[in-house]
């Protein structure tokens, strides 16, 4: 006697229907549900079991199989299928480094980026050390005069200085070192950085053309580039700064410009050298906000309209662009 079959049961159902319409007979190996009722019955039978199964055809039109689906209970775990897959070895990842000698550099100077001008983030407000810096091998990155100098420039700091040039005319390297970066930069255009084997850095902006590419070893008075006025620029000049562990050096403290020969060939950097940065951190600023013009801005911060428009090189008639930042102290 067959047992009878249940919801949650394994089982397949084969349903051979004789064309006499007769007998429903037991197939080798399958559970068969056996039906003594006319056509219809069985047309609703297979109903149910389209709404509940799967139907399955046979190439014999005279064979419909009929396949319930399991419930989730019944689910059997393969472990051949569900084995997870682990790696025997995995691949050792390389660090890119360069192997360069710079003598007396400070461990900082292990940081090398080609893409920003200071990666080291180190404040030498307060440096407590004397370093000493040999500056014999310098060489003039152009001899011309000084355009616009070191310090405070309208609202903002301008932390080197600038040197009249030609458009065309060659920037020579100040020192020996190696090519750290060669960029275009919104405010600085084409310009090249060099890490020299003294542990100064130097910057050279508002190129109109690099000759030279990151990595490449200079010596002083090398061709990095030609003089231009590319990016944030009025004319034809060079934008030249001297840099320690990215902190920005006034170059008349190393470099007498009315010659163009250095003061000291050793140059004792000291946190005198940064009390700039005391002098930047005491500016404020205001940044403009829709509705606002200079009457109000100058009653909410306590100064006249023209000490404002002096400050920032703007006229009473300039038209304040929201977002705009201007300094008041």
């Amino acid at each position: 006697m067959q047992p009878k079959p249940t919801e949650f049961s394994r089982c397949s159902w084969a349903m051979k229907y004789l064309r006499d319409g007769n007998l429903l007979k037991l197939t080798q190996n399958t559970q068969i549900l056996m039906f003594r009722k006319s056509t219809k019955v069985l047309l609703l039978v297979a109903a149910l079991f389209l709404l509940n199964g799967i139907i399955y055809g046979d190439n014999n039109t005279n064979v419909l199989i009929f396949k319930l689906k399991l419930p989730p209970t019944v689910v059997r775990y393969d472990s051949e299928i569900f084995k997870p897959a682990f790696l025997k070895s995995i691949p050792q990842i390389m660090d890119f480094t360069r192997s360069i000698e710079f003598s007396d550099s400070p461990e900082e100077y292990d940081i090398w980026s080609d893409t920003k001008i200071n990666p080291y983030q180190i404040d030498l407000i307060d440096m407590t050390d004397t370093v000493k810096i040999d500056l014999s091998s310098f060489s003039p990155p152009k001899s011309r005069h000084i355009t616009s100098d070191f310090g405070f420039r309208k609202w903002r700091y301008h932390y080197g200085i600038d040197l009249k040039v030609d458009k065309g005319d060659t920037v020579a390297c100040a020192f020996d070192g190696v090519v750290r970066i060669t960029k275009r930069a919104r405010d600085y255009g084409y310009y090249v950085l060099v890490r020299h084997f003294n542990g100064l850095e130097t910057l050279y902006a508002h190129l109109s053309k690099i000759l030279v590419n990151p990595g490449d070893t200079v010596k002083s008075g090398n061709s990095l580039g030609l003089g231009g006025s590319t990016g944030r620029s009025t004319g034809n000049h060079l934008h030249f700064e001297t840099r320690y562990l990215g902190n920005p050096i006034n170059p008349n403290d190393l470099i007498d410009f009315s010659s163009y020969n250095i003061k000291n060939s050793i140059f004792q950097l000291h946190a005198k050298h940064f009390e700039y940065k005391k002098e930047i951190a005491k500016i404020r600023y205001w940044t403009i906000r829709k509705g606002d013009t200079l009457g109000r801005i100058a009653m909410r911060t306590g100064i006249s309209i023209s000490k404002l428009c002096s400050l920032n090189g703007i006229k009473k008639t300039s038209i304040l662009r929201i977002g705009r930042r201007l300094r008041y102290t």
